[in-house]
């Protein structure tokens, strides 16, 4: 986790890459053909894959838990072949053998739906108990407070994050709208929650200087410029000719 944090800004991609290849890896082990996901990341929120289809065999070109060199982190890291073993994908005729497929091509997919679905039989949100900064709703990602720095670190590499991506559905499902989202997006979308800084960096043995000095080379230059020691996106949407008006408070 600190190498691939350190290096490419990716704290858990050995959790995430797991997520996506132990499944399809055990359904080919135990010959069980039919493997259901819920919903097509890359058609429901974006990305390189991003085109409705039932099947999942194009899984891994998500994004999400893109592939990365073995050998470059059994050498860097000290971590054996073995224990990188399952990160590994199966390949085109393995995949012939089985039928993973998007429930969200035959059920249309609604975060905020499947959210009342989940509170009607037990599902606690965290209403009461903690206010993310960086998040616009409180039942997503709710069990791992360190987790999180993982994917708010799409902020510095691509000048959004978590804030963004929920508003966006929540103006697509017609919750809000458009101006509401952007300020929104104005006031969370840059700051990361201290619990998650904390927690990220006891697991992981950093001081918050140099967690936050990893950071700092994160930051993509094509989209942010620093400001009296501070990083600025250089056309936050607030200020665009997109908007009828500056959004004041």
């Amino acid at each position: 986790m600190r190498y691939t944090f350190e290096k490419y800004g990716k704290p858990t991609w050995y959790i995430d890459r797991l997520i996506y290849t132990y499944p399809l890896l055990m359904a080919k082990k135990f010959n069980t053909p039919l493997l259901v996901y819920g919903e097509n990341v890359s058609y429901e929120y974006g990305g390189s894959d991003s085109f409705d289809t039932y099947s999942a065999r194009g899984i891994l070109k998500n994004g999400v838990a893109s592939d990365m060199d073995l050998d470059e982190l059994i050498k860097n890291t000290g971590v054996s072949r073995k224990e990188l073993e399952l990160t590994v994908a199966l390949s085109e005729k393995e995949l012939d053998e089985i039928d993973p497929i998007y429930i969200s091509y035959f059920i249309p997919w609604d975060s905020f739906k499947n959210y009342e679905v989940a509170k009607k039989f037990g599902f606690k949100d965290l209403e009461d108990e903690w206010r993310r900064s960086h998040h616009i709703e409180d039942f997503d990602q709710v069990d791992s407070r360190a987790y999180l720095v993982h994917s708010w670190l799409k902020y510095p590499k691509f000048a959004h994050q978590f804030a963004t991506d929920y508003a966006s559905r929540m103006v697509r499902y017609g919750l809000i709208t458009r101006d509401e989202a952007i300020e929104l997006v104005r006031h969370h979308d840059a700051y990361l929650d201290p619990l998650c800084v904390r927690d990220f960096c006891e697991f992981l043995g950093y001081t918050k200087e140099e967690f936050w000095s990893i950071i700092d080379k994160l930051y993509n230059k094509d989209y942010f410029e620093k400001v009296r020691g501070s990083w600025r996106l250089k056309n936050p949407i607030w200020e665009s000719e997109c908007t009828k008006e500056p959004l004041t408070l």
